[in-house]
C-alpha cells in the first residue's frame, strides 16, 4: 500500500532523528564513569598542575572520580598520541599545550595532526617564563648572564623539557638575538630542569614561572629577567627582559584542555562550562599569579577562541622552528 506523502515524510523524518538521540542522551546524562586526564609530561611541572587543578574541579562537580596519567615522552607527543587514539566519549581528556600543540608539528613526523585529530575544550592559562641560573653562576643580572655565555661559548648549558618546547625554542632565540653559543640539554619535564640546576648540574634555563618561582623564592636559584613586556604581579623584584636589557625576548606558553576528534558537542559545552568556572572562581587567581600564570579573558575561554590562538600560533613559529632546522631527537 502506498503510503499519503504526509505521513511518510513524517516517517522519514522519525527515522533520521532516531541515531542522534542515543548520542543526545549520553551527552546530558555525562558523566557516568571515572574520567582519565592525561598529562603529556612528568609530575612536578606545570601541566602536571593545571591538570590537577582541573581534576579538582571536575571531581567536585561531576562527583565521579578523576584520575590524572602522565605520558611522557618526545615533548608530550606520546601523551598526546594516547588520547589521539581515545574514543571520543568525554572520559579521556588531555592537558595541551604550545608544545604539544604548536611546536611539535613542525618538529616531529605525528601519527595524529595537532588541529583536525583534536577538540578544542578551553584554554586554561597563559604561562610566564622566567630566565633563570644556578645559585653559583657569576652572573647576577641578565647582562651579566650574556656577558658570561659571550665569555664562554660553547662551555654554558642550558636545560629545557625537550627539543621544540618553550625553552628550547626560547634558547635558540637567545643564540641569535645576542651572538652567544651554548649547549642545549633536553630533560623530560620542567621538574628534573629544576632539580639539576639546584644541584648546579646544569647553569641556566628559560623556565615556567610555575617551577622556577618556588627555587627562586627558596634562594636555590637565580631569577634574571621575566620573558614578556610586564613584571610578575607575584614576583615584582624580578624585572622584564626589557627592563634588563634584552628588548623583545618574549617566551612563555599557553596551556589548554583537549578531547578527541568527533566528542559530542553536548559533552564539549559541559567541560568548558566547567573550566569557566574554574577560572572565574575567586580563589583561582590568586594561586595562577602565585606561579606566574594568567587567566584568558573571558572572550578567549571558549573552544572556538584555543582553535584560532592554536592556529595563529602555527602560522607564526612553525616558519621560525623550521629556518632554524630543529629536528627531533
Amino acid at each position: 500500500m502506498k503510503l499519503p506523502r504526509r505521513n511518510f515524510l513524517h516517517l522519514a523524518a522519525g527515522a533520521a532523528v532516531l541515531p542522534v538521540l542515543p548520542r543526545i542522551a549520553r551527552a546530558q546524562a555525562y558523566p557516568t564513569r571515572p574520567i582519565t586526564i592525561v598529562v603529556p609530561f612528568v609530575p612536578g611541572g606545570p601541566s602536571d598542575w593545571l591538570g590537577r587543578l582541573v581534576a579538582e574541579r571536575f571531581r567536585s562537580s561531576f562527583g565521579q572520580p578523576v584520575v590524572i596519567e602522565n605520558v611522557a615522552g618526545a615533548n608530550g607527543s606520546l601523551g598526546v598520541g594516547r588520547v589521539a587514539r581515545a574514543a571520543p566519549d568525554g572520559y579521556t581528556l588531555l592537558i595541551g599545550l604550545w608544545n604539544t600543540h604548536v611546536a611539535n608539528g613542525a618538529i616531529y613526523a605525528l601519527p595524529y595532526d595537532v588541529q583536525a585529530d583534536f577538540e578544542p575544550i578551553g584554554l586554561l592559562s597563559n604561562s610566564a617564563s622566567l630566565v633563570v641560573g644556578r645559585k653559583s653562576l657569576p652572573a647576577n643580572d641578565l647582562k651579566g648572564l650574556i656577558d658570561w655565555l659571550k665569555a664562554n661559548p660553547g662551555k654554558a648549558s642550558e636545560g629545557h623539557v625537550g627539543i621544540g618546547s618553550v625553552g628550547h625554542v626560547g634558547g635558540l632565540l637567545l643564540q641569535n638575538m645576542t651572538g652567544t653559543r651554548f649547549q642545549q640539554v633536553p630533560y623530560r619535564g620542567s621538574a628534573p630542569v629544576m632539580q639539576d640546576l639546584v644541584a648546579g648540574q646544569i647553569d641556566f634555563g628559560i623556565e615556567a614561572a610555575t617551577t622556577s618561582l618556588p627555587q627562586f623564592r627558596a634562594t636555590n636559584i637565580k631569577a634574571f629577567a621575566v620573558a614578556r613586556q610586564s613584571r610578575l604581579a607575584s614576583a615584582l623584584e624580578i624585572p622584564t627582559v626589557d627592563e634588563a636589557g634584552l628588548p623583545g625576548f618574549y617566551v612563555g606558553a599557553w596551556f589548554a584542555v583537549y578531547a578527541p576528534k568527533g566528542t559530542a558537542k553536548g559533552i564539549v559545552s559541559k567541560l568548558n562550562a566547567e573550566l569557566r568556572g574554574l577560572l572565574a572562581d575567586p580563589a583561582t587567581e590568586p594561586r595562577f599569579a602565585e606561579l606566574g600564570h594568567e587567566i584568558p579573558a573571558p572572550d578567549q575561554q571558549i573552544p572556538e577562541a584555543l582553535a584560532a590562538l592554536q592556529k595563529a600560533d602555527i602560522a607564526k613559529w612553525w616558519p621560525i622552528i623550521k629556518a632554524a632546522n630543529v629536528q627531533a631527537e
